[in-house]
C-alpha cells in the first residue's frame, strides 16, 4: 500500500531538486527525507530515484509517481473542502501571500469587506515577491497566493493550481523629472537605449520583461522594491520599467506610458487544485474578486 504522506515527500523533491531543500520545505531532516523516499520505493516496487553521491534525479517511474502524487493531493484538498462545506458557519483563518501593490489594490480592501460581512473569517498576510508565492502555496505554507503571470513565464503547474484572474496592468517607464523625455505623452523604449537602468534582481520576472523589450539595457542599480527603484530614478540614477500599480509618487520622478502595445502584467489569485470549494477560500476569493478594479476584463489584452 502506498503511503500518501510519502508521495508528498516525492513531490517536494521534484519541486526543490535536492533532498536538503525538500527537507527544508517539509520541515524534515535530510535523513528523514531519504528514509521516506526509500520506503516509498519499497512500497512501489520500483526505483524512483537515480543517485550519484549526494545528487538525485527522478527516474521515469519517479516522474510518473509525481503525476499521481499531484492527483492524490488534489483529491485530498477536495475531500477537505467537502467536509468543511458540511459546516454551515464560515469561520477560520486563511494564510495569504501577495506582493506589495496587490496588497494595496485588492487584499486590504477585501480584508476590510470581510471584517464587515464575514467577521468569522480572518486573513493572515505575507508580503512576498510575486514569483515566490506559488512555491509557498505548493509547499502548504499558505492557502492562497496573489501572483503574476507573463508570457515568458510558461505555466508548469496547471495540474496543481486553480487560478482566478484579478486584473491586468501595463508597464510604464519611470523617468527623472529632469529627463529629456519627462514631459512626453508617451515614449518609445528605443529612445532609452543609451540610458542607465534601475531594474529588479535576476530571477524576478519584471527584470525579464525589461530584458525582452529593451535590447541590452545598461543596468546600473538593482532592487526588488519598486519604491526604492523609483527613489533612485528621482535621484537621477537612471530610468526604470515599472508595473503601473506598483508606482508610488516620489518627488523628482514621473511615469510615462510606452508607445504602442506595452508589456502587461496579469495578476491572479491561486489556490491548490481541489481546494477552491472550501468555504473559507470561497469567501476570501469572492471578496478579492469584488475588490479587483477590473477583474471582469482580466482575460482581455495582450501578453508580453
Amino acid at each position: 500500500m502506498i503511503d500518501p504522506r510519502r508521495l508528498r515527500v516525492l513531490r517536494a523533491l521534484a519541486d526543490h531538486g535536492t533532498v536538503t531543500a525538500a527537507g527544508q520545505a517539509l520541515h524534515l531532516t535530510p535523513s528523514a527525507v531519504s528514509q521516506q523516499l526509500a520506503a516509498l520505493e519499497a512500497e512501489c516496487g520500483q526505483q524512483l530515484l537515480r543517485r550519484w553521491g549526494r545528487r538525485v534525479s527522478l527516474t521515469p517511474a519517479g516522474e510518473l509517481m509525481v503525476v499521481h502524487a499531484n492527483a492524490v493531493a488534489a483529491e485530498l484538498e477536495r475531500a477537505q473542502a467537502t467536509l468543511a462545506a458540511l459546516d454551515s458557519g464560515v469561520q477560520g483563518q486563511v494564510r495569504l501571500a501577495s506582493f506589495a501593490s496587490a496588497i494595496t489594490m485588492v487584499v486590504a480592501p477585501a480584508i476590510a469587506a470581510l471584517r464587515a460581512g464575514s467577521p468569522g473569517v480572518s486573513v493572515l498576510v505575507q508580503d512576498v515577491e510575486g514569483h515566490a508565492s506559488i512555491p509557498l502555496l505548493l509547499d502548504g505554507e499558505v492557502d492562497l497566493a496573489i501572483t503574476e503571470e507573463y508570457r515568458l513565464s510558461p505555466r508548469t503547474d496547471e495540474s496543481r493550481l486553480t487560478r482566478f484572474p484579478l486584473y491586468v496592468e501595463p508597464f510604464d517607464v519611470v523617468l527623472p523629472t529632469a529627463h529629456r523625455l519627462a514631459e512626453a505623452s508617451e515614449v518609445d523604449i528605443d529612445e532609452l537605449a543609451d540610458d542607465d537602468w534601475i531594474a529588479p534582481k535576476p530571477g524576478n520576472p519584471c527584470r525579464d520583461v525589461l530584458m525582452i523589450v529593451c535590447a541590452n539595457p545598461g543596468i546600473r542599480h538593482v532592487s526588488d522594491d519598486f519604491h526604492a527603484i523609483t527613489t533612485l530614478v528621482a535621484a537621477g540614477e537612471g530610468v526604470a520599467l515599472v508595473p503601473r500599480n506598483a508606482f508610488t509618487a516620489v518627488p523628482g520622478a514621473v511615469t510615462v506610458p510606452l508607445r504602442g502595445e506595452p508589456p502587461l502584467r496579469r495578476v491572479f489569485a491561486a489556490v491548490r487544485r481541489g481546494s477552491a470549494d472550501h468555504p473559507l477560500l470561497k469567501t476570501v476569493l469572492s471578496e478579492l474578486l469584488e475588490a479587483s478594479p477590473n477583474h471582469a476584463n482580466a482575460g482581455e489584452g495582450n501578453h508580453l
